[in-house]
């Protein structure tokens, strides 16, 4: 799999909300970096991050491929959802650092836009060994 495939499996995942199958784009010991100071480097710890996509609803993801060599490549991604869940709004909530949104009790939950881009390096089998993403939200005006 080379950075093409790995953008087109990663768009079906999450707009599937699929956790095994994201889990399976992976080495048995690759590493996903959710941010550059969290890891997920096993198989259920990458499923078991990626469950947080099933408090989503209506997911759209885009993505353009920047770069590919032989072993990786770039690309830079865009994702817009609803968020279905209090409990997914107060997880975004608590790692943003742009501020979080007026909210009342009650009040519609927000549908949020992520902008990032992503660096991946495959081992020989094609599988991800290494994939890092760096990224930034914010909510939609309702």
């Amino acid at each position: 799999m080379g950075i093409h495939d790995f953008m087109a499996a990663y768009k079906r995942v999450w707009e599937g909300q699929d956790s095994q199958g994201f889990a399976s784009l992976f080495t048995p010991d690759g590493r996903y970096h959710n941010t550059p100071f969290q890891v997920q480097a096993t198989p259920e710890a990458r499923a078991q991050y990626w469950d947080r996509i099933k408090l989503q609803d209506d997911i759209s993801v885009r993505y353009e491929v920047l770069a590919e060599t032989e072993r990786g490549g770039i690309a830079h991604w865009n994702v817009t959802y609803q968020v279905a869940s209090e409990e997914l709004f107060q997880i975004w909530a608590k790692s943003t650092g742009t501020g979080v949104p007026d909210r009342k009790p009650g009040d519609p939950l927000p549908r949020m836009e992520l902008d990032g881009m992503l660096v991946a390096e495959f081992a020989d089998d094609g599988l991800a060994e290494e994939v890092r993403i760096w990224w930034h939200s914010m909510p939609q005006p309702i």
